[in-house]
C-alpha cells in the first residue's frame, strides 16, 4: 500500500460535512448552485464567451480596453525565490484584467488589491500545481507565490482554515533592486 499520497485525495473521507454560513441572498444561491453544477471546462468557454461579447460592446461603446500584457509567452520566468519584489499599482494591473478580473486564467482576488504598491519578497516559482477540480496536476508559467501573503477565505464561502498562498501573475509584479 503507497502511504506517499497527497492531501487532496484524502479530503473526502477527512470531510465532516458542509458549514454553516450567514444567510445569502437569493441571486448569491443561485450563482452558487450554478457555478457547483458546471463543469471546469463549461465555466471556461461561458468565461470565454462572455469575455468575447463584453469587449465588443465595448468596442461599440468606444470604450475598448487594452489587451492584456503578454510578456511572459516568450521567455522564462525572471522571478527567482529571494527576489525582492513590488506589486504594482492598482491602474496599471486593472490594465491587464479581463471583464472577470482575470489575466490568462489568474484571477486577482479582492483581497489582494491591499497588497498594491507594497513590497513583497518572492517565495517561489510555480511550475506544476494540483488542480482541484479535477484532481490532476497541470503545469503553469508566470505564476509566483510572496512570502506571507496567504488567503483568509472570500466572501462568497466565507472564512476558511486551508491558508493557500495567492498566485500571483509575473505581470502584476517589478523585480527591485536590494538595498
Amino acid at each position: 500500500m503507497n502511504t506517499a499520497r497527497c492531501q487532496t485525495q484524502c479530503w473526502p473521507a477527512m470531510s465532516e460535512g458542509v458549514v454553516d454560513n450567514e444567510p445569502q441572498s437569493l441571486q448569491k444561491r443561485a450563482k452558487m448552485m450554478l457555478k457547483r453544477r458546471l463543469s471546469h471546462r463549461t465555466k471556461r468557454r461561458l468565461k470565454v464567451y462572455a469575455n468575447r461579447l463584453i469587449n465588443w460592446f465595448a468596442k461599440l461603446g468606444g470604450k475598448s480596453k487594452a489587451s492584456p500584457v503578454t510578456a511572459t509567452d516568450s521567455k522564462a520566468s525572471r522571478l527567482r525565490a529571494g527576489d525582492l519584489v513590488r506589486v504594482r499599482p492598482r491602474e496599471e494591473i486593472e490594465a491587464t484584467l479581463d471583464a472577470f478580473n482575470e489575466l490568462r486564467g489568474c484571477m486577482f482576488m479582492e483581497a489582494m488589491w491591499p497588497y498594491c504598491g507594497t513590497t513583497q519578497r518572492v517565495l517561489k516559482t510555480v511550475e506544476r500545481f494540483v488542480d482541484e477540480r479535477d484532481y490532476r496536476v497541470k503545469r503553469a508559467r508566470g505564476l509566483i507565490l510572496l512570502e506571507g501573503l496567504i488567503c483568509e477565505g472570500t466572501p462568497d464561502y466565507g472564512r476558511c482554515d486551508r491558508a493557500c498562498f495567492y498566485f500571483w501573475r509575473e505581470e502584476w509584479l517589478e523585480k527591485i533592486d536590494e538595498p
